[in-house]
Formats: structure tokens, C-alpha cells, sequence
């Protein structure tokens, strides 16, 4: 594959030669390379990618809303602040034009600037860092509040749609085509049990109550990047899924992946908890960037968009496990089940903290009032 990269590379505006290819395991989804070139007798590097066209089925309408979201946040920062303008997330286009080359095989390949002298987290390190991580996602969505029509496109149709992840579950567990629900009964019911919240939020849109905004709608805690001297926030990366959305789920997910102390696939579920003091961490520095424009129904479901969208990431574990490990990246038998775990423990922990949790929120905007224009 590295020397197949190189061949890939030479169908992009480069500077220099490429010199080396390295894999990057992090991530479920597309397969990521860090190419190296040399040019004027420095290194530069690049991030190279192979975009899933199982998971995203129009890799250029992904690729277009990139280039969007990208060109726009660095036009809104090089007025303001212009050396962080420099380390965003930059598309190199291909030798066509365009932001994506397609090989022969029919797979589309994307390429990147590296942002040199920043890091990202899998388990962030401490409640500071917690609290820029979470700043940087509600400072992504303001910037985005004045993005340009037309909408984004919407890369994954129904994305968040619960209960349409909620009905699709239930046809993979009708033909269990694995024989594998046997292996997964108390999920199972929890998943049942627990289905009538998948509606709450649908319904306040449909009623016009719930503002759709730009959103990244996938905000795991390793799409932040930042320094690595500084711990200050650079950029937020994986850009697949930012399209229309709702600026709950952005906080729901970020809760979800950055205020339990255990791995997303941990098997010691005593570990699993949503931990208040990260919580409160996350919901400061969120607060920080969407006081002056989160309406007061988004603020009052934050804690309750962390609960569904945790409960979500359950039930699409729990389907891929029942499909047969189709959409997930899994690295050991039963993967896709042991993060179901840890989701259904997550949801749990948030249930039993509820009221104490809709408290911090409260106090954190109390503590940046902003005016919500």
C-alpha cells in the first residue's frame, strides 16, 4: 500500500518528491497515510486519505462541503487572528482541480496539509485540556453560524436521525443473520426500553422550537487538535459529517467521548462513568464560545443530547455487532459489543446523574451570560 500512496501522491499538487509513506491507525472509518516530501531541503508533509465510499456514497459532495467549511473558517481568521489561520485544516487539489483524485479502482483519495507542532487525544490528559477541547468545538460551530448558502450537503442521509438508526436496528435484529442476538439480550432490551426518547428532539424542530444549524456531528475528542507547547486549541479535523445539524448532539458527542476516564471499548465497565468534574470541565468551555448565541432551548437539552446521542452510538454498535461488523473498524472478536457496553453504561450514568448534571450547565452559562442573539 505505502508504494500505491506514492503513485496516488504523484495525481496532487505537491511541493517536492515524496520520500516516505507511514500508516496512521487511529480512526474507524477511511485509511490514513502521512506522506513526507522533501522540497528546498526541508521536509514537508501531507496527510493522505482514502475516503469509505461504503460509509460516505458521494465522496465529492463530502470533498465540496469541505472545501467550504475550510476556505470559510480561513477567510474569517485571517482577519483576526491570521497566524492560527495558517495551521487550519487545508485541502491540496489534485492536478485536475479538484479536491480529490479518483484511481482506477474507483477509490477517491483526498490530500491535506499536516499541521506541524499539535496533537490530538484519544483520552485527554486533564480537566484544562478538557475544558479548551470543548471551547474549540462551540468556537467551530460560531464560526460557521454565517457560512454562505446554499445548506451542506448532507454526506450521511439521517445521520442523527435516532429513530431512523432505531428502525434499522430493528431489522438487522429481525434477521439476525449472524446468530448473534443471542450473545446480546440485556442490550437489546435496554435499547428497547429506553426507544421513546429518540423522539424528543425530532419533535421540537417539527415544531419549529429547536434551531438547525452547520454542525461537525461527530465530535469525539481526537478531532481536536492542539498545541503541543501551549495546550491551546489550533483546529478541529475530520470533517466528513459537518452538515446541518443541531448544536446538542456536537456537545452530547463530545461528552460521550471526553468525560468518562475509559476507552471507548473498555471491558472493565466499573471504569465507565461520566465523571462531574470533566463534565463541568466540558460544559465551561463550550459555554465559553455559544453564550452569546446558544438559544435557551438548545442550552436546556445539553445534558439531554448527551443521553441520546450516547444512546445512539449504542444502538449503532449494537447494530454493526449484529450485522456482522460491516461499518466499524474492529481489531477483536465481539468489538462492536464491548463498545455497545460501554455506551449502555454511559447512558446509564447519565440517567442516574441528571438533575445534578442540568446544574452545571446552568451554572456555567450563569458564569458566561452572553445575550443568545
Amino acid at each position: 500500500m505505502p508504494q500505491d500512496v506514492v503513485a496516488i501522491a504523484g495525481h496532487f499538487d505537491l511541493a517536492g518528491r515524496p520520500e516516505t509513506v507511514a500508516p496512521i491507525t487511529a480512526g474507524h472509518i477511511n485509511d490514513t497515510y502521512v506522506l513526507t516530501t522533501t522540497a528546498g531541503g526541508k521536509a514537508v508533509r501531507y496527510v493522505f486519505q482514502r475516503i469509505n465510499h461504503y460509509v460516505f456514497r458521494n465522496p465529492p459532495q463530502v470533498m465540496e462541503n469541505i472545501l467550504r467549511v475550510t476556505e470559510h473558517i480561513r477567510e474569517r481568521l485571517s482577519h483576526t487572528e491570521p497566524g492560527l489561520a495558517r495551521r487550519q485544516l487545508r485541502v491540496i487539489p489534485a492536478r485536475d482541480g479538484q479536491g480529490y483524485y479518483q484511481d482506477a479502482d474507483g477509490d477517491f483519495w483526498r490530500a491535506y496539509t499536516y499541521i506541524e507542532n499539535a496533537v490530538t487525544y484519544d483520552t485527554i490528559p486533564s480537566t484544562s485540556l478538557a475544558q479548551e477541547a470543548a471551547r474549540m468545538f462551540g468556537w467551530f460551530q460560531g464560526l460557521l453560524r454565517d457560512l454562505p448558502a446554499p445548506p451542506l450537503h448532507e454526506t450521511i442521509p439521517g445521520f442523527h436521525d435516532t429513530s431512523r438508526r432505531l428502525e434499522y436496528f430493528g431489522q438487522i435484529l429481525k434477521k439476525d443473520a449472524f446468530n448473534r442476538a443471542r450473545h446480546a439480550a440485556a442490550e437489546i432490551d435496554f435499547v428497547l426500553e429506553h426507544a421513546a426518547i429518540c423522539e424528543v428532539l425530532p419533535n421540537l424542530v417539527g415544531q419549529g422550537r429547536f434551531p438547525v444549524r452547520t454542525v461537525h456531528n461527530d465530535t469525539k475528542i481526537n478531532n481536536v487538535m492542539l498545541d503541543e507547547v501551549s495546550g491551546t486549541g489550533v483546529c478541529i479535523l475530520d470533517l466528513d459529517t459537518v452538515m446541518p445539524g443541531l448544536s446538542v448532539h456536537d456537545f452530547g458527542d463530545l461528552v460521550r467521548t471526553a468525560s468518562c476516564p475509559a476507552a471507548e471499548d473498555e471491558r472493565d465497565l466499573s471504569k465507565v462513568v461520566i465523571d462531574a468534574p470533566w463534565f463541568e470541565a466540558l460544559t465551561r468551555g463550550f459555554a465559553q464560545e455559544t453564550c452569546r448565541w446558544l438559544a435557551p432551548v438548545e442550552r436546556d437539552h445539553l445534558v439531554f443530547g448527551a443521553k441520546i446521542i450516547t444512546f445512539e452510538q449504542m444502538v449503532r454498535f449494537l447494530t454493526d455487532y449484529l450485522a456482522g461488523d460491516v461499518y466499524y473498524k474492529v481489531h477483536r472478536e465481539g468489538h462492536n459489543l464491548d463498545r455497545t457496553h460501554t455506551q449502555m453504561r454511559l447512558v446509564q450514568s447519565i440517567i442516574e446523574q441528571e438533575e445534578s448534571l442540568n446544574g452545571l450547565v446552568r451554572r456555567a452559562f450563569q458564569d458566561n451570560p452572553g445575550d443568545t442573539t
